[in-house]
């Protein structure tokens, strides 16, 4: 799907969302807040949507409020892999903070919603106006840089039904719901290797009967089982993500 044809105006939205729902919004200080928010248009994300090409200039960023979007990379082999995934706890075009204009990866919609989406430009002249906002970008930064580090050391060090098993924990965080969908494209994108493998690892976990998944629609039956199946990566993220956003 070509890039932005899954975005929907707010004019379109039935349902708006609080634009505090997304986290590192929510922490901005009131006038900060304000100005980056009146740059911002209320768009859709639509499930396997494209937002960005890997390379391509970076025309927007997008602070999502509900949905979540996964961040791919590609191999000199052409074989794509997710190494980052974005909810409503941060944001796409933080490289812009950095005055990088191009993205660094693909990026599509795995889980459907709602995101606020402003103009690199627009991104850019609210940094320059507020210190806050530009800290904030640049711990978010030191997130996604852990994120990418700790997901290579995950695929080369842990089993694939633990891997999956921690994949579907974040998915099922961003999701905020017990049942959401999944395609074979993500799945292959995630685990990074074949789908019988990868099919081997979801019998395993519905076996032993933390999941079902049916065509597209994977729910979670048991989340603490699913904890303790995990690798240690899940843990690892979420201590991460509190040392450079919540400074826990």
């Amino acid at each position: 799907m070509p890039v932005a044809h899954f975005l929907k105006t707010a004019a379109t939205l039935s349902n708006p969302i609080n634009p505090v729902d997304n986290h590192l919004i929510r922490l901005l200080p009131e006038p900060d807040r304000e100005r980056l928010l009146a740059a911002c248009e209320h768009v859709s994300l639509h499930l396997s949507g494209v937002v960005c090409e890997h390379g391509a200039p970076t025309l927007y960023a997008y602070f999502p409020l509900a949905g979540f979007l996964s961040l791919v990379a590609h191999t000199a082999q052409n074989v794509r892999l997710e190494v980052g995934m974005v909810g409503r706890e941060g944001m796409l075009g933080a490289e812009l903070a950095l005055g990088v204009t191009n993205a660094p990866f693909h990026a599509l919609v795995q889980g459907a919603g709602h995101a606020l989406r402003l103009s690199a430009p627009a991104l850019t002249s609210a940094i320059a106006q507020s210190v806050a906002l530009q800290d904030l970008l640049y711990r978010y930064l030191g997130v996604t840089t852990a994120q990418l580090a700790t997901s290579a050391a995950c695929l080369q060090l842990h089993h694939a039904t633990a891997r999956l098993a921690r994949w579907i924990l974040m998915s099922h965080d961003r999701a905020e719901t017990p049942c959401f969908e999944v395609t074979d494209e993500f799945m292959a994108y995630m685990m990074g290797q074949s789908p019988s493998r990868t099919m081997d690892a979801v019998q395993a976990l519905k076996d032993q009967g933390l999941i079902t998944l049916q065509g597209i629609d994977l729910h979670v039956l048991n989340r603490t089982g699913l904890e303790a199946a995990a690798c240690p990566c899940y843990d690892l993220g979420r201590s991460n993500y509190r040392h450079y956003i919540d400074r826990g």
